[in-house]
């Protein structure tokens, strides 16, 4: 027997739908790339959005096609979340921070038949548009007053293709399961790989990040995203903010303190969504005497562990409670909060809101150890942390290798963890040779490749060490090749050609021999604990 309740697909076009309808005057706020402020509506970012899709159309885009977009977070970036997806294709945010071979890599791998790319994205993409094949027209989001000239081929005002197109276009009714974003992730070695999320997935994710055991979002909000919006779908915040009615407010390219300041306070933000370096350096700017945070009441952190000295600074002198949450691309996004039970000793309080919290409904954790038999739930055990649920990654995209998955289908996260009878997941160690540097991964096997591709180089080690900013930084370790001569500084220089510049080791140490395992393999434990031993003898 079947239950006799309507049943329609969970499509991301329906979460606008409902704001242009149910918030319609609602603010979207915008620093524009150009430079001024820009107020929009979600009524008419719905209307945008749909007069995108029909341009899309225009331009031959069909429904599962590709297309790419190489942008900060403003309105007009928002406007793709829903137009292109809303019309069957599929969003790829592409990272316009990655090294152009690596954006190009991605952009040709997702076969992009099409690119939204920002002003300032345009020389980045003017370097890599001859190595890409598969796109027919680049989209540039301006409009034709602040358009520039440029190199790329069938260039066209974001602007001047919306004014052709009217926006009287319905969604098409896809299969909830459709794609709706791919997004890649470097992982720990080796190429990006492509996570790609459903409709399903994205409204579901959106559902359950609302919640006040989550997000705690609603239309007495303003909410910030500070997170970048290619950084898995900016943790759900284009779906999140229109589906609760808050207030949204983007910042742009613009991250200076001042610029970020300026927005909280004159916008009255009540939620602010970043890494912990955008508090730890909010919190260095203010101590120069530059005034509050206005009516900021919440930020929601992640992808590091915020520290407990910023969480109780934000709290004591502002008043702001630091929610802290975890989750990786594959996961696509935020799957588990801090909730720490009322009633709490203070040092226990604080502990629980550093963990990574407690699981969100339709996202399951459990570890395990080495033969992949579950542990207990009793905060002491530690084993392999693995996760399941309704948006959690099953394939990549395009590739013979899947995500790690178990024999009952757990993704394996990498990753090592406690979790408690609560339920409440805390991290013991990260994933395996990747260091996370403001927000940002860094693989450190391919910045160790690089390095040895210097003919004076024999052999490289890189490692993650702490950084009172970034949380983590990379140290590199080298052993000369024979008759080589290469300092470090000049090393570096030399990997500036070579690798991402916020992927540059903040130092390089010259060793004899790198420790290694008894399978072959570069021994990391040994080596951290070298290089902490060398640090401290150094300061004696």
């Amino acid at each position: 027997m079947l239950g006799l309740m309507q049943h329609h697909p969970l499509l991301v076009g329906s979460i606008i739908d409902y704001a242009a309808q149910t918030f319609a005057d609602v603010e979207v706020v915008s620093r524009s790339i150009e430079g001024p402020i820009t107020r929009s509506t979600y009524a008419n970012v719905a209307l945008r959005s749909r007069k995108l899709a029909q341009a899309l159309i225009r331009l031959g885009i069909k429904p599962g096609d590709r297309v790419g977009g190489a942008s900060w977070n403003h309105d007009r970036y928002l406007e793709a979340f829903y137009g292109v997806s809303g019309m069957g294709a599929v969003l790829h945010t592409t990272n316009p921070r990655l090294f152009p071979e690596q954006m190009a890599y991605t952009i040709n791998h997702a076969g992009d038949r099409a690119m939204l790319v920002d002003l300032d994205c345009l020389k980045a993409m003017e370097a890599i548009a001859k190595d890409l094949p598969h796109v027919e027209a680049f989209i540039v989001l301006t409009d034709t007053a602040h358009m520039p000239k440029t190199r790329l081929p069938n260039a066209l005002a974001y602007e001047e293709l919306l004014a052709a197109d009217d926006g009287d276009y319905e969604w098409p009714d896809l299969d909830e399961r459709t794609a709706s974003a791919i997004c890649y992730t470097s992982g720990t070695t080796g190429d990006p790989k492509g996570v790609v999320y459903s409709h399903r997935s994205t409204v579901l994710h959106a559902l359950a990040n609302v919640g006040p055991n989550a997000g705690n979002y609603s239309h007495r909000d303003v909410i910030m995203p500070i997170v970048a919006l290619f950084h898995g779908n900016g943790w759900g915040m284009p779906f999140v903010a229109p589906m609760s009615g808050a207030k949204l407010v983007l910042p742009g390219r613009a991250m200076a303190m001042a610029a970020l300041q300026e927005l909280i306070v004159d916008e009255g933000v009540t939620i602010g969504i970043g890494v912990p370096t955008i508090w730890l350096s909010m919190l260095e700017y203010l101590k120069a005497g530059d005034g509050g945070l206005g009516k900021l009441k919440r930020i929601l952190t992640g992808g590091s562990a915020p520290p407990a000295a910023m969480t109780e600074a934000l709290e004591r002198d502002y008043g702001i409670e630091t929610v802290h949450a975890w989750g990786m691309t594959e996961t696509q996004a935020a799957s588990t909060f801090a909730m720490p039970a009322d009633g709490l000793p203070a040092d226990d309080a604080m502990a629980a809101r550093l963990a990574q919290g407690r699981p969100l409904f339709g996202h399951a954790i459990r570890i395990t150890d080495e033969a992949g038999a579950e542990l207990p739930r009793d905060g002491t055990a530690v084993g392999d942390l693995k996760v399941r649920g309704h948006w959690v990654a099953s394939a990549y995209y395009n590739r013979d290798d899947a995500p790690a998955l178990d024999g009952d289908g757990w993704l394996v996260t990498g990753d090592v963890a406690t979790i408690s009878k609560r339920d409440e997941l805390k991290l013991t160690d990260r994933a395996k040779d990747v260091i996370k540097s403001g927000g940002e991964w860094i693989s450190s096997i391919d910045l160790e490749n690089a390095a040895v591709g210097h003919p004076a180089v024999a052999e490289a080690a890189v490692i993650g060490i702490p950084h009172p900013k970034w949380q983590e930084r990379p140290a590199l370790i080298v052993v000369r090749a024979d008759g080589g001569q290469i300092e470090g500084a000049a090393l570096i220089g030399w990997l500036a050609d070579h690798v991402a510049k916020w992927w540059l080791p903040d130092e390089v140490m010259f060793v004899d021999e790198i420790p290694h395992t008894g399978t072959g393999k570069i021994d990391k434990v040994r080596l951290r604990r070298h290089y902490a031993e060398a640090k401290d003898a150094a300061a004696q």
